[in-house]
């Protein structure tokens, strides 16, 4: 009888959060929650995690399209020694580098699935489950009524074209428009890193196959409960999403917080960081607000569900993870 992972054995835990006051001032009174797993037919150990949690009339589903392994260099701020050293004082060192989660995050109020980005879908390291994990919910991809991209990298995006086609066909796309912008400037794509090219071509079939792509302008609502929040720095364009309802709150950051080196440090980046300067004065903003006022985050590339807080700890800013907890 094959033996379960201890990351496999986590996937299957239910999720109990707790929250205090929010951003905006909201409290988490309780959060049920759930998690579900499906075994593939390729492998016996094969696990798909999911896991829910509700927030008022909302629920959300966060589910991961794999995962990749960055290594220790990628991180200016730091050399990739300090970095690696970092990782090894946390318990998460690997000779391949500090592993970044792909998490995604449905939203559902019984009336509208919105989904917050799409994944990597094969464009990078172990990805492309997405679709595995909709199948687990029993939903495809043409059940999706919006997609929010929160910016145009590769691993954010990819899940649109797939295959070179368009993988949400009913959905309303957002994109902030600065974001558009960037990726599909011919100037800025010939002056690009290629490791940044992926994303430019990218881009651009994403504009060809969605036609009806809403390039959207700043902090708006897409539907009452769920709105934009503007985190640029990252990219032109990077943005957030808040969903809010009944006095409970959870804000999506994307890729304000990385594994390993943030929230610690706000002067360490990444590889792909376009404005290092705004995505530092974003965090410096950003993490001591969370803090203070007890935000529950989900936050794409940190373990999964990716949910958790950020704790003042001793002068010091720290991840504290969401509690995992059996339901009553």
């Amino acid at each position: 009888m094959p033996q379960l992972s201890r990351r496999a054995f986590a996937a299957a835990l239910p999720l109990g959060l707790l929250g205090g006051s929010l951003l905006g001032g909201a409290t988490i009174e309780g959060a049920s929650a759930l998690a579900a797993t499906q075994v593939t037919a390729k492998s016996p150990v094969s696990v798909t995690p999911l896991a829910q949690i509700r927030i008022g009339r909302f629920t959300v589903t966060a589910l991961t399209d794999g995962y990749a392994d960055m290594p220790y260099d990628y991180f200016p701020g730091r050399t990739g020694a300090e970095v690696e050293q970092a990782a090894i004082s946390q318990f998460t060192a690997r000779q391949t580098g500090v592993r970044f989660l792909f998490n995604q995050y449905l939203v559902e109020d019984g009336e509208r699935r919105i989904l917050i980005d799409v994944g990597a879908a094969g464009s990078i390291g172990q990805t492309g489950q997405l679709p595995d994990a909709l199948n687990a919910l029993g939903l495809r991809r043409d059940q999706i009524d919006a997609v929010i991209v929160t910016h145009m990298h590769q691993d954010h995006m990819g899940g649109l074209i797939l295959g070179g086609k368009n993988n949400f066909p009913k959905a309303e796309l957002y994109i902030d428009r600065r974001d558009v912008t960037h990726w599909t400037d011919p100037a800025k794509r010939s002056g690009a890193p290629d490791y940044l090219q992926t994303s430019f071509k990218m881009a651009e079939e994403v504009v060809r196959l969605y036609p009806k792509l809403q390039a959207i302008d700043g902090e708006r609502e897409i539907v009452p409960g769920v709105s934009i929040v503007d985190l640029t720095g990252h990219t032109p364009g990077h943005i957030g999403v808040r969903v809010e309802d009944g006095g409970q709150s959870l804000i999506m950051v994307s890729d304000m917080i990385f594994p390993v080196v943030h929230p610690g440090a706000t002067d360490v980046f990444f590889l792909f960081e376009q404005d290092p300067t705004a995505a530092k004065a974003m965090r410096d903003r950003f993490f001591p607000r969370a803090a203070s006022e007890g935000a529950l985050i989900a936050a794409t590339h940190m373990p999964f569900p990716g949910l958790g807080h950020i704790v003042a700890d001793r002068g010091q800013m720290r991840w504290e993870v969401a509690d995992w907890a059996l339901q009553d």
